[in-house]
């Protein structure tokens, strides 16, 4: 009984909390109520009853499997609830979506009693969360003669999973709320410091708005004034999602405006209505999919043009907009499913097909993206057992080939990676196409989340097709707080236990690895024809091509290897003109951003886009400084071209951190690191032998558009500016407002400086310390007037620093060192003007442990400057956080302010910043025909 007490005493816990119980996951607990269940005369039988029934977390949960056991008992007749009668045992198995109530249900269906048979294959045909070891059992019950088998496999051939599911509802009343005007960062639906509690579902749904209660009861106020309506969530004058995946924001969406998935299943809802001006960020939008939800754009706002058709644009030179029609909040909508069209009563508002297409429509039916993913796998192995056709159930997936046009780099990526195409067809861009995935990454504070989807569809065990996956501990790494112990070694475990390298050892023989996420998928992706998904929007590898993702989209690609979206279209990227010595590759990332909105009058080409950088020489670790800004630019994905040294050499480093990783101790049992070094040097050898050289669009390849670069323009260090004070809210914390150093005219406070996240190298720690030098030599001494935050992002660097003398320029000069022996317990809220050393991982730009004091100015070189990310609003000021490159971050805060031209140049005097240059030769094959 005492697990039962503690659960007792955590729920009224919670009630103080204004929570309700925690759904119930452990076998332990839910052993115990069982046991109160049968005991007639308990005076705790009646609330067990209640957790049993309506509380429990389905799926591959030990609690799961107790529960299915159980039910298993009522229906055979060996256990007697009366207020489970067996039929209503078999509903609720049939809301448990699999592992042990799919064994539980097969036991019985494939058993002898005709009866039990008959109901128990009544409801496994409306289940589609079957693996192998499930399709096996049929399979092999099927060629004994079994006609219980036979029937099932017809029906999943037949795909009545789907088939028999009411339809999408023709007319859908939504009612509208403005979340905000100008793009909403994830963080204003799930905020980063809030990433504790994102597993716990009504809590972390508290946290919506960033806590903003009056902007809570207004939706509730909302909700109540029209409850025959759907609530649909706006980014007025902006685009919804930009920031990260975060899954989580979708939750807490779904938690307040959508459906319940099961009466059975608590604070689990789906199909959330979610809008932008601008539309959705393109990995939110895949999100929203995974819930079966509905993404808009509504193009509310549009460009005002003069009688000659130009655009108007104000006095910053921008383009004028005014509102098609309102969506202001309390407006009442119909999506019309059938027409595709948003309607305000009969007056037609817009066209809304591109967020009902016909697999987007399957979604919605379904529920959510994966019962269709693995609905259409269960078919195609149903019929591969019964020697049939399949039957078109699904939409044919959408598959375009244009005759004589050339393929970009992504199209020949997803050509080679693609699963089920029509045989011999060359696919273009908006081809619907289901992919093998090679490369996974989740991350820890969405791990968690992660590993709860995979427990949900019943996973066990990774895909053999994915090459290797990573679990990292880097959002968790500056504070080794309470939280972090309870949450992150269960995760380590799950992870490890279901095939990932982990970066904590769960059974502690190695040590701990907070390297920042991105850069261990960067070493870990061999191959430049690779495909990997990564929890999070900056999983934008340098090699082959990278897909940021929800916490349920890299579930799945671990538990199936496989991923499903469109071919996207290209947005080809190249420089002309050389660089000035005294600039950084970071002023070339920015400027890419700011030349490419002027050259096309503030239109974002790049947005839901993939970018195909023709960077050429510069090896994987400096390029993906560009790469992982990408996120920034709104583009869906990035793709380096590469020369064939440079990938070689590029390839060798990544082999050569792997082989660290393997002596460090965390190769697991199938040896997946090992196979990594294989794979990297027979990579290595094709492109030498030229056999197989670095990855290369074809010459005739179609563009959505192309963007050249001048270099000569760069004169001046860039930075990325969130213009707090726009009098047009809607462009403030956009990342589109690049301004040239001189704008701040060598005057502007800098309060604290950031170095660190997944943008900055090895080669940026090199500046530091050479900066530092030489600051000492000009002035006979290194002062801060700010503080310094310095987050190297991986132990190999700092290795690799120590070995190389560096490091031990920067422990001169630092007033702070981690120290992983005794690292820190608490969240840093107050900042001396020294240097810190801090432990690798993401640090201030996660914003989810450490932040910098309200109201501060930031400079640093992460990738967020959404309000409230890096620093919060105090008071009397608004924290800003501006980004910029490694040098023009140190010597703000040697200098407390932001320094001039004359200052920068001579800070910077004699180092290399970068090495790089255009590409000289065109890094394209021949025109091909397809």
């Amino acid at each position: 009984m005492n697990m039962y007490n503690d659960y007792i005493k955590e729920i009224e816990e919670r009630k103080a909390q204004g929570l309700h119980p925690k759904p119930i996951d452990g076998a332990d607990l839910l052993s115990e109520i069982i046991e109160q269940i049968k005991d007639l005369n308990n005076e705790n039988r009646e609330d067990s009853l209640k957790f049993f029934i309506y509380n429990v977390v389905p799926g591959t949960t030990g609690a799961a499997g107790v529960k299915a056991k159980f039910l298993k008992e009522i229906i055979l007749g060996d256990a007697v609830v009366a207020e489970i009668t067996p039929t209503f045992a078999f509903e609720l198995l049939s809301h448990m979506k699999g592992g042990p109530s799919i064994e539980v249900l097969l036991d019985l269906a494939l058993g002898n009693d005709v009866a039990i048979a008959k109901q128990a294959a009544e409801v496994l045909k409306t289940q589609v969360f079957l693996y192998e070891a499930d399709t096996a059992r049929l399979e092999e019950a099927y060629k004994a003669g079994n006609a219980v088998a036979k029937e099932l496999l017809e029906s999943y051939a037949q795909a009545e999973f789907f088939t028999k599911l009411p339809e999408v509802e023709e007319k859908i009343e939504i009612v509208t709320f403005i979340a905000g005007t100008g793009d909403i960062s994830t963080d204003l639906l799930s905020p980063g410091a809030d990433a504790h509690s994102r597993s716990d579902r009504e809590l972390h749904g508290q946290c919506i708005f960033e806590h903003n209660k009056d902007m809570q009861q207004e939706l509730t106020a909302l909700k109540a004034q029209h409850p025959d309506k759907r609530v649909m969530l706006i980014a007025e004058k902006g685009t919804m999602g930009v920031g990260s995946s975060r899954m989580s924001g979708v939750n807490n969406v779904a938690l307040w405006t959508g459906i319940q998935a099961s009466p059975y299943v608590p604070f689990i809802n789906i199909a959330p209505i979610i809008a932008g001006t601008n539309g959705i960020s393109p990995i939110f939008l895949t999100t929203v999919g995974v819930t079966g939800g509905i993404g808009i754009d509504l193009k509310n706002w549009v460009k005002k043009t003069d009688e000659a058709g130009n655009t108007v644009l104000d006095e910053n030179g921008d383009p004028v907009l005014e509102q098609a029609y309102s969506v202001e909040t309390g407006t009442v909508l119909t999506i019309n499913t059938k027409e595709k069209k948003l309607y305000n009563g009969d007056q037609e508002l817009i066209d809304i097909s591109a967020s009902l297409t016909p697999q987007k429509v399957e979604f919605i039916k379904a529920g959510g993206s994966y019962a269709v993913v693995f609905g259409k796998k269960l078919q195609t192995i149903a019929a591969g057992i019964l020697g049939v056709e399949i039957p078109t159930v699904y939409a044919p997936s959408k598959e375009i080939s244009v005759e004589g046009q050339g393929l970009t780099a992504v199209e020949k990526i997803f050509n080679k990676n693609a699963v089920g195409t029509t045989p011999g067809k060359t696919l273009h861009a908006g081809s619907d196409v289901r992919v093998e995935v090679n490369i996974v990454g989740s991350q820890d504070t969405t791990g968690l989340m992660t590993s709860q989807e995979l427990e949900a569809m019943a996973a066990t065990v990774i895909s053999p097709i994915v090459d290797g996956a990573y679990q990292s501990g880097c959002h968790t790494a500056s504070v080794w707080d309470n939280k972090s112990k309870a949450n992150i070694p269960k995760l380590m475990k799950f992870m490890n236990d279901f095939g990932l390298i982990t970066a904590r050892d769960p059974k502690g023989k190695y040590h701990a690895m907070t390297d920042v996420i991105h850069k261990v998928l960067n070493d870990i992706t061999i191959d430049d024809w690779a495909i990997i998904i990564g929890g999070d929007s900056h999983t934008r590898m340098s090699k082959g091509v990278a897909f940021g993702a929800d916490s349920g989209t890299v579930a799945l690609a671990l538990a199936t290897g496989e991923a499903t979206m469109p071919i996207p279209q290209s947005v080809k990227v190249t420089f002309k003109g050389e660089m000035k010595s005294y600039m950084d590759f970071r002023d070339v990332v920015h400027a890419t951003q700011q030349q490419m909105l002027k050259q096309f009058g503030g239109e974002n080409v790049f947005q839901g886009r993939v970018i195909e950088v023709h960077i050429g020489t510069l090896t994987s670790d400096q390029a993906f400084t560009f790469t992982d800004w990408t996120a920034e630019m709104k583009a869906k994905a990035s793709i380096c071209i590469s020369e064939d040294d440079t990938l070689i050499e590029s390839l060798e480093i990544a082999r050569d951190r792997i082989q660290i990783m393997i002596e460090k101790g965390m190769d697991n049992d199938k040896q997946v690191l090992q196979g990594l070094i294989d794979k990297a040097n027979t990579r290595i050898e094709e492109i030498k032998s030229g056999s197989k050289p670095a990855l290369r669009p074809d010459s005739n390849a179609k563009y959505f558009a192309e963007v050249v670069i001048d270099l000569d323009e760069i004169v001046e260090p860039m930075i990325a500016d969130p213009d707090v004070n726009n009098d047009d809210v809607s462009k403030r914390y956009t990342h589109d407002t690049i301004r040239p150093l001189s704008f701040y005219g060598g005057t502007k406070q800098v309060d604290l400086g950031f170095v660190g996240s997944c943008m900055v190298h090895k080669g940026d720690m090199k500046i530091l310390a050479q900066m530092l030098k030489n600051i000492e030599a000009q002035q006979g001494k290194v002062e801060f007037k700010a503080p310094l935050v310095v987050a190297p992002p991986t132990y190999n660097i700092v290795d690799e620093l120590k070995a190389e003398g560096d490091w031990e320029v920067l422990q001169k000069y630092s007033g702070f060192e981690f120290d992983d022996n005794a690292p820190k317990g608490l969240a840093r809220t107050k900042y001396e003007n020294m240097l810190y050393l801090e432990r690798p991982g993401c640090n201030l730009c996660m914003g989810n442990q450490e932040k910098a004091e309200p109201g501060d100015t930031v400079m640093a070189t992460s990738t967020r400057l959404f309000q409230g990310r890096v620093v919060k609003d105090s008071g009397e000021k608004k924290g800003e956080s501006l980004l910029s490159s490694t040098p023009v971050v140190v010597l703000s805060t040697i200098l407390g302010r932001t320094p001039n031209i004359e200052e920068y140049q001579a800070a910077v005097e004699g180092i290399v910043l970068t090495k790089f240059k255009p590409p000289h030769k065109q890094l394209s094959t021949a025109a091909m025909a397809y």
